[in-house]
């Protein structure tokens, strides 16, 4: 055995590893991604089937074959990639499967990375479904074999949910033996795999006699922890002879801040009752055992009041008077992270300790640098030549999930919507049937269309609506760190495979107008977007140019300040970052300069050269 110093993503992954997973499918999103591309990295032999799929619906599916046929998979994903994946998921708590089917899902507090803060927690109470809560990385490396091993135990996926600072921290983990493997069974033909409505039926009493066995067995999972006795402390804000007796309850990330701040506090573990929730069902008999003799209980968690909803349900339900405070009291916030400082605050409040205040020495405050797409970023080309194109035109630009999103910020103001994936083409469609007199673009990047845009394309064929699509396509999946897609042509197992070509897909879908254009040629590509407004139906713009990360050239921009006439155009309406104005002049950045020529392109005075560097 030995230790290496692991993100929680790592760990996951190779404590998925360690327990045998055959088959690991998803698809990126922050805070997961590393999960699977950890896999991919430490697959040698390639004994591990790893596929980035189409979407999350398509990754689960994949998975749950393997499953059928007796194959340890994981499925990884973030929060919002759950709504895209619960068809399966819900119905496949009814089928059942063979092999242990565990489904990563990350989700976001904050949120740092992510439409909303959603809570995976509640997913797997009304799906009825198993749920693991790491706390720490070293705790995720070992409890993904006890997913497993649950999952295995009752024939049902089960739901792992790491947050953002699990996934992200690092520890230092002690690498285990792996665990003893299996070979899959392989698929038996049974009607058990045919979902009817009278399967399911049959099915459902299972399905709530297992979450009674799931409540007992949590009751006694190591992880799932009580420990210490009774603060009998009396807090500064009641009366001096009205002692309290109190509880803290915990999970996540919020039980590694919650002992941090015990420690600090001087709260001995023999001095403080503690109790740590790391499952879904509730260990009832856990919790029972945690609320006896207790008069007030405070809960620590992100995101929403789950843990504490269901200390308030106990309560209710076997007439106890303790009190729970937690989000719904006010005692904790009911958004955003837990942090270690937040912690502290509200258990020394709680607890009646005094917090030790800690000079901290006063900083400058750091300049405000807001997200930007980078310098040279075809996007931004792409953008610029559609907002000249239409500017004497009523115009909304519907926008989509990517690095493309960072085009609705000045001075480019091109994304007027962004819903969720896919969502730009189909919002779109709406707002052109509530204003038709309105040309109404809609971005795509090329990996949400392969994720969900497809759909959108179909039904503004199949229901005649005028609008433009234009397809961003830099040839991978850049948000989430440069991930291949089907139109890559490269696999997660290192080989090659077809390069999927959106324009064939979309000119076969019978759009009757599809242009591909390089959007750094930006005269051409203004040319191009004119040509389309006046056309009826729906009209397909394909932007075409390799992100600006993947690409390396000698040639930069350099700018001539006797030509340069003050106009501010390259800095002030393109907004390129490499572009700055020092005494009225533009001035080039070639440490960020990527060389795409578009400022070469509008600079009207053709102060701006573009020159191979040495």
């Amino acid at each position: 055995m030995s230790e290496k110093l692991l993100m929680g993503n790592e760990a996951i992954a190779l404590g998925a590893m360690r327990a045998g997973v055959h088959v690991v499918t998803g698809y990126p999103g922050t805070p997961s991604t590393e999960v699977l591309e950890t896999v991919a990295k430490h697959n040698t032999g390639g004994s591990i089937y790893i596929e980035w799929s189409v979407n999350e619906k398509t990754a689960l599916e994949v998975a749950a074959g393997a499953a059928y046929a007796g194959a340890r998979v994981m499925v990884t994903m973030k929060q919002v990639g759950l709504n895209v994946a619960s068809d399966p998921l819900i119905n496949l708590n009814y089928i059942g499967v063979k092999g242990g089917m565990v489904v990563v899902v990350a989700d976001d507090p904050g949120p740092i990375s992510s439409q909303n803060e959603q809570d995976t927690r509640h997913f797997a109470k009304f799906a009825k479904l198993a749920l693991f809560d790491p706390s720490t990385p070293e705790e995720a490396y070992t409890m993904i074999a006890d997913a497993f091993a649950c999952s295995e135990k009752y024939g049902k996926p089960v739901i792992f949910r790491p947050t953002t600072r699990v996934c992200h921290s690092c520890a230092s983990v002690e690498i285990l033996d792996d665990l003893p493997k299996t070979k899959p069974a392989g698929f038996i033909k049974d009607s058990r795999w045919v979902i009817f409505p009278k399967l399911a039926y049959a099915n459902k009493p299972k399905i709530e006699v297992n979450l009674e066995a799931m409540s007992e067995q949590f009751s006694l999972y190591e992880k799932n922890i009580l420990t210490g006795q009774i603060i009998d402390s009396i807090p500064k804000t009641l009366p001096v002879q009205k002692s309290r007796r109190k509880g803290i309850a915990a999970g996540g990330v919020s039980y590694a801040y919650t002992l941090e701040a015990l420690h600090n506090l001087g709260i001995k573990d023999s001095e403080c009752k503690l109790l740590k929730i790391s499952t879904y069902p509730f260990p009832d008999k856990l919790a029972l055992k945690f609320l006896d003799g207790l008069d007030e209980v405070l809960v620590m968690e992100e995101l929403d009041p789950v843990i504490e909803n269901e200390l308030v349900r106990l309560c209710g339900l076997y007439q106890l008077d303790t009190v729970i405070l937690g989000k719904r009291s006010g005692n904790i916030q009911n958004t955003g992270e837990i942090t270690p400082d937040i912690a502290a605050k509200a258990i020394a409040v709680f607890t009646g300790k005094d917090l030790l205040e800690t000079t901290v020495q006063t900083l400058p405050p750091m300049p405000v640098r807001p997200p930007v797409l980078c310098a040279g970023c075809p996007h931004r080309a792409s953008f610029f030549a559609v907002k000249e194109a239409s500017k004497t035109i009523q115009a909304v630009y519907t926008g989509d999930i990517g690095c493309y999103t960072l085009g609705n910020a000045p001075p480019l103001n091109m994304v007027d919507t962004c819903l969720c994936m896919g969502a730009g083409i189909t919002i779109a469609q709406g707002l052109k049937r509530a204003e038709t007199n309105t040309i109404h673009f809609a971005f795509i990047g090329d990996s949400t269309f392969f994720h969900t845009g497809i759909p959108g394309i179909i039904n503004a064929v199949y229901n005649q609506t005028d609008i433009i699509a234009v397809v961003l396509d830099n040839s991978t999946t850049a948000m989430t760190g440069n991930q291949p897609h089907p139109g890559t042509g490269k696999t997660m197992m290192g080989g090659s495979s077809v390069n999927i070509d959106i324009e064939k897909i979309i000119t076969a879908l019978n759009v009757s107008v599809v242009k591909k254009i390089n959007p750094l040629d930006i005269k051409v590509a203004k040319e191009a977007v004119r040509s389309m407004i006046p056309m009826k139906g729906i009209r397909v713009l394909i932007f075409e140019s390799p992100c600006v990360s993947n690409i390396n050239t000698a040639v930069k921009a350099t700018a001539d300040e006797s030509k340069c006439t003050g106009c501010k155009i390259c800095a002030e309406k393109f907004g390129c970052p490499a572009i700055g104005i020092v005494s009225g002049k533009a001035q080039i950045n070639k440490a960020l300069c990527a060389g795409c020529g578009v400022c070469a392109g509008i600079c009207v005075p053709g102060a701006i050269k573009m020159e191979e560097t040495k």
